[in-house]
C-alpha cells in the first residue's frame, strides 16, 4: 500500500478528506477581502516573474528563461514575495494596498512549507508600523470567527486568536527563555561581537561550529531556545529584530541597534514578518549586497539586484508593510496538520 504521502491528492477518498479545510479556505479569503475592502484598501496584482526574486540570503528562488522577440535570453526569477511590485506602486501614489499573492520558494518543502503558496501581503503609507500588530490580531480572530473555530491549533498546541497578543522584542525574548543579553553582542553601528553571543548560545546549551558566524549563531538560539515558546496560549508578536536581521526594515527611533521589524506567532508558529519600511535606496543597496555577500558565503550564489526597485525605492512615501503566510493561516485556524491539505492542487515532486 502507498503512504499518505505517496496518494495522490486527486484520488476521491483524498480529496473527500481534504475539502472541508479547502472550503474553510474559501471562506477565510472571502471575509479577509472584504475585510481589507471595509478599510479602503485596493486589491492588486504583482507579477510573478521578476529581475530580482529579493535579496535575502536564505531564501532560494526558482529561476526561469525569458525569449526576446530577436531571439535574446535573459534569466528572470518567480518571485519569493510581491514586496518588490508592491513598493513600485507605493511610489506610484498607491496609499493601501494588499495583494493575495502566489509566490514560491525553492528548498522549501515540509508540514509548513511548500514550493507555491499564498502571501497575503499589505502596506499602508504614513501609518506607524505598529498599526500592522493590530491589524494581526484582527485578522487571526476573522479566520478563527468565520468558520467557528474557538482555537488555533498545531501538533497540540494552541493558541485563542480573541486574546490580545503578547508584545515581546527580541532582547527579551533571549533573556527569558535563553539567558542571553543579545543586543550586548550589539554595536550602536550594527557591528556583531560573534565571540559574545557564542559564550551565551554554549551557555544554554546551543552547540556552535568553529564556522559560525554571528547570524548563524543567532538563529540557532532563536530556533531552538525561543520559537517553541511563541504564541502558546496566546498569539505572540515578537519585535525589535537587530538590524542586521532587518535587510529591508528602518532603523528603530532611539535605538539604531534594532529595526521596525517584527514576527506573529500562534502555536510556536511563524504566521507573519512586518516592516516599518526603508526608503533610503543607498542603505536599501548596501544591504542587499550584504546579504548577498553572505549568500554567496554560504550556498555559493546570489541573486541580481533591481535597480528599477531602487530608484522606486527613492520616491517611496514613509510606509509599513506585512506578508502573512494564508496557508498557514488556514491551517492554524482549521486544526489541519499538514500545509498540503490546504492547497487546492499540491505541488507534485519531493
Amino acid at each position: 500500500m502507498p503512504t499518505a504521502s505517496q496518494t495522490p491528492w486527486w484520488r476521491a477518498d483524498v480529496h473527500e478528506d481534504r475539502r472541508p479545510f479547502l472550503m474553510a479556505r474559501n471562506q477565510i479569503t472571502r471575509a479577509v477581502r472584504r475585510w481589507f475592502e471595509d478599510r479602503d484598501f485596493v486589491e492588486v496584482e504583482g507579477a510573478a516573474l521578476q529581475i530580482s526574486p529579493g535579496n535575502e540570503a536564505h531564501l532560494h528562488a526558482f529561476s526561469t528563461e525569458i525569449i526576446g522577440n530577436s531571439g535574446e535570453h535573459e534569466t528572470l526569477y518567480l518571485h519569493t514575495s510581491p514586496e518588490f511590485a508592491c513598493k513600485k506602486l507605493l511610489a506610484a501614489g498607491e496609499k493601501r494596498i494588499f495583494d493575495f499573492a502566489r509566490v514560491w520558494r525553492n528548498r522549501e518543502r515540509g508540514p509548513l512549507h511548500h514550493p507555491e503558496f499564498t502571501l497575503l501581503e499589505w502596506y499602508r503609507t504614513g501609518e506607524p508600523y505598529e498599526q500592522l500588530m493590530t491589524d494581526c490580531a484582527d485578522l487571526l480572530a476573522l479566520a478563527a470567527e468565520t468558520i467557528g473555530a474557538k482555537n488555533l491549533a498545531y501538533r497540540q498546541v494552541s493558541s485563542d486568536p480573541f486574546q490580545e497578543p503578547e508584545r515581546l522584542s527580541l532582547q527579551e525574548a533571549f533573556e527569558r527563555h535563553a539567558g542571553i543579553n543579545l543586543l550586548a553582542s550589539v554595536a550602536a553601528d550594527g557591528e556583531t561581537d560573534r565571540e559574545l553571543l557564542a559564550d551565551g548560545a554554549r551557555a544554554c546549551g546551543v552547540r556552535v561550529a568553529d564556522d559560525d558566524v554571528w547570524q548563524d549563531i543567532y538563529s540557532k538560539v532563536l530556533v531552538e531556545k525561543i520559537e517553541p515558546h511563541l504564541g502558546v496560549g496566546r498569539p505572540t508578536i515578537l519585535c525589535e529584530y537587530p538590524i542586521s536581521e532587518a535587510a529591508l526594515a528602518r532603523p528603530k527611533a532611539g535605538d539604531p541597534r534594532v529595526a521596525e521589524r517584527f514576527e506573529l506567532y500562534a502555536c510556536g508558529v511563524e504566521l507573519a514578518n512586518a516592516f516599518g519600511e526603508l526608503t533610503d535606496p543607498a542603505e536599501q543597496r548596501r544591504r542587499f549586497q550584504a546579504e548577498m555577500d553572505e549568500k554567496a558565503r554560504v550556498y555559493g550564489e546570489r541573486y541580481p539586484i533591481d535597480e528599477d526597485f531602487l530608484a522606486a525605492l527613492a520616491h517611496m512615501p514613509p510606509a509599513c508593510g506585512c506578508a502573512l503566510g494564508f496557508d498557514r493561516l488556514v491551517m492554524l485556524a482549521t486544526g489541519a496538520s499538514r500545509i498540503d491539505q490546504v492547497v487546492w492542487t499540491p505541488v507534485a515532486g519531493a
